[in-house]
């Protein structure tokens, strides 16, 4: 009886992981006929890849990798093919990233320890992951030594300013004021000589965030080019050549697909010229 049982399991193994290997091929046929319908000529599809957000569960021991899909679906919207990166701080699949991807998308989450800019820290920090931190500081430092094109979002922004040598207000509220809510639509001016103003085609936008962090020493070889009204800063850009944007806010997340489209096609485009 436990011969046949042992036989049985074995079976029912084999046949889910046959199954999952199906799947697996299914998977890659829908994404394969969805960009060739999309883009015939899939060899000027730029691939860009989309940092991810790491989680263990400390009670059973499980792992997961994970993005949110608005990020996913503004690349793919804009001509991109998106490609989900794992957080494995490894050199060797680091520099692989560096050599294949055209671009570059760094997705917002927690807050950067403190101490990688000399802090101690304050009492709402919710720091990353130390498998995201090391695996994201590293992937940022190698990528901005490549100079291929960058589009930071939120935390995004704020991990390229503080790798780049820069700072950050730990808690807006409690360290700067309410008079701006940072955790929904509000106004942002524009730097009218900025390569925003020129892919938004206008000096000020109406924007939707969720973030109590806010960058505060400018990190070397970036300028701000954005402001809130209470004088955050909203935006930044490379100013060493090559397209490197980094917003405050989550454009992919706004109903505004028009100002989705902008920021996220200038990622794509400038990604697609480098090919």
């Amino acid at each position: 009886m436990k011969v046949k049982e042992c036989t049985t399991s074995r079976r029912h193994y084999a046949e889910e992981q046959t199954m999952k290997r199906v799947l697996l091929v299914l998977c890659f046929a829908v994404l394969t006929v969805s960009f060739g319908c999309q883009n015939q000529d899939t060899a000027s599809t730029p691939v860009i890849g989309i940092t991810s957000v790491y989680k263990l569960n400390e009670d059973t021991g499980s792992e997961q990798t994970f993005v949110n899909f608005a990020y996913v679906r503004a690349v793919a919207e804009n001509g991109g093919a998106p490609v989900v990166l794992p957080t494995i701080a490894d050199d060797t699949l680091l520099q692989r990233y560096i050599e294949e991807l055209d671009g570059l998308v760094l997705v917002g989450g927690a807050d950067i320890p403190p101490s990688a800019y000399g802090q101690q820290p304050h009492e709402t920090v919710v720091p990353l992951t130390s498998q995201r931190y090391n695996f994201e500081r590293k992937l940022i430092k190698k990528w901005l030594a490549g100079g291929k094109p960058l589009l930071g979002v939120c935390l995004g922004m704020q991990f390229t300013n503080v790798v780049s040598g820069g700072s950050m207000t730990q808690d807006i509220p409690s360290q700067i004021g309410a008079k701006v809510n940072h955790r929904g639509y509000h106004t942002v001016r524009i730097e009218p000589d900025s390569s925003l103003a020129k892919i938004l085609g206008d000096e000020k936008a109406s924007v939707w965030s969720n973030h109590h962090q806010a960058v505060r020493d400018i990190g070397n070889d970036l300028r701000i080019i954005a402001h809130s009204e209470d004088g955050i800063v909203e935006a930044l850009e490379r100013i060493d050549g090559g397209f490197g944007l980094f917003v405050q806010w989550h454009p992919e997340q706004m109903a505004d697909k028009q100002h989705r489209n902008a920021i996220y096609g200038a990622l794509v485009k400038a990604s697609a010229s480098r090919k």
